[in-house]
């Protein structure tokens, strides 16, 4: 097989996303995103970068860091949830028949910081609110739980389960039921930790109420005979008002606080891109399947020269277009299982020949359509071309092949070299 011309693969952090190949650096991508951003390091645990600095996002699987970084992109995204890591602030956490023992356990970024929960010796609603928030649209909650005397909690938003709630078991790991047609799910992190999550639609003004339980077998918010000393651990609060899932942690203080989004481009230059023939290769999951339009593009820096592979408003969707002087030599789309895990992609681009393949399977195939004069390709994006429709993702690997590879290149570059690659790659627990 040729060797690349560019090479993405993970590595370094920094104010560049940074490439291997080629060696002189004009490879490396311009990063840029204003104030800090968490990721999760190589030890499992959940760090804060500096502004301007890109972020290796480690894959949990089972609570372990098993494989390789991602580099992470994120949108923009608020919390509103102000003391994320401190449930004594009454003015953010309102309490009903529960007190808050600080400083009681490890939290997911390693130190003692969390929080425990404990129920009162009453017969009570054991609850604790966020502070009022205006609700618009979709929100998402997570927050950080893990089991001490309770291991059952439900959350709504709004406080009416019809609306949208679930109930998390954190022993288990498994969301037990969900209301309201509510969208959760739960992420195991080390030392017993998991992130709670929903998503709902809600429009009002009131609160997210996390309730202890002694069962996980209802959403709707239980009554019972407290003793007094049984609790569960808590950390991290988050809630995005306007965001269809849950993003990396935010941490606040006394105020809300704004992770701004992050873009990555300028790669390359015209020496870099043969304008007749080339592959574009990359290994990407998205955040989630929301259904926008996110791209990785080579291009003249507009949307009428360039050759590009984007994630659509249609469900699990990928679309990949060659498009030579604002007419399209390619335009064609497939779905599959799971935009949302790790898949590899290669979009090959010749005079008359054109095709995709994704994890070894050649999926698309054009022999109709003109490629780019001389020097019209100059730069590679984590956009549509023309700083649009910004990737939002994780990035295992960009490759860029200077000639058309053959099929069965084509198919060796994207299929897995074994099964525990791509069990790991997939995000699958190997049993």
């Amino acid at each position: 097989m040729a060797k690349p011309k560019l090479c993405l693969i993970p590595a370094a952090q920094g104010d560049k996303f940074y490439s291997v190949l080629p060696s002189s650096g004009v490879g490396d991508f311009d990063f840029s995103r204003s104030g800090g951003a968490t990721r999760i390091n190589s030890q499992g645990l959940i760090e804060t970068v500096a502004s301007g600095v890109s972020r290796l996002n480690y894959p949990l699987i089972d609570g372990k860091v098993v494989g390789c970084p991602s580099h992470l992109l994120e949108p923009q995204s608020l919390n509103s949830q102000t003391n994320s890591e401190d449930l004594t602030v009454a003015s953010s956490y309102p309490l009903g028949a529960v007190s808050i023992s600080s400083n009681q356990a490890i939290s997911p970024n390693g130190t003692l910081n969390a929080d425990k929960l404990v129920e009162s010796n009453t017969n009570a609603r054991h609850e604790l609110y966020s502070k009022s928030l205006s609700f618009s649209g979709t929100t998402s909650v997570s927050f950080f739980a893990k089991a001490a005397e309770r291991r059952y909690i439900s959350v709504f938003v709004g406080g009416d389960p019809d609306v949208g709630g679930a109930t998390f078991d954190v022993e288990e790991g498994i969301v037990s039921l969900t209301r309201g047609g509510t969208n959760a799910s739960i992420i195991k992190y080390s030392n017993g930790w998991y992130r709670c999550e929903l998503t709902v639609t809600k429009v009002a003004n009131s609160q997210v109420y996390y309730c202890l339980r002694t069962n996980g077998d209802a959403v709707n918010i239980q009554t019972y005979q407290g003793d007094g000393t049984s609790g569960m651990y808590l950390w991290g609060f988050q809630t995005e008002i306007g965001q269809s899932y849950p993003t990396s942690y935010i941490p606040t203080t006394n105020s809300a606080v704004t992770r701004s989004a992050e873009t990555a481009n300028n790669s390359g230059d015209a020496s870099t891109f043969n304008d007749s023939e080339g592959v574009l290769m990359a290994e990407i999951s998205a955040l989630a399947n929301d259904l926008t339009n996110r791209g990785i593009t080579i291009s003249d820096g507009s949307v009428n020269n360039r050759v590009t592979m984007f994630y659509t408003n249609v469900s699990n969707s990928i679309q990949v277009k060659v498009v030579v002087g604002g007419s399209n030599s390619l335009n064609s789309y497939i779905v599959i299982p799971n935009i949302s895990l790790h898949n590899k992609f290669a979009l090959k681009y010749k005079q008359n020949d054109f095709s995709l393949f994704v994890n070894g399977f050649e999926l698309i195939t054009d022999t109709s359509g003109n490629t780019f004069s001389n020097g019209t390709l100059t730069k590679l994006a984590f956009d549509r071309g023309d700083a649009a429709e910004d990737f939002y993702g994780n990035t295992k690997q960009i490759q860029y092949f200077d000639s058309a590879l053959n099929d069965s290149d084509l198919e060796k570059l994207t299929s897995w070299v074994s099964f525990t690659d791509m069990a790991n790659g997939q995000l699958y627990t190997i049993e």
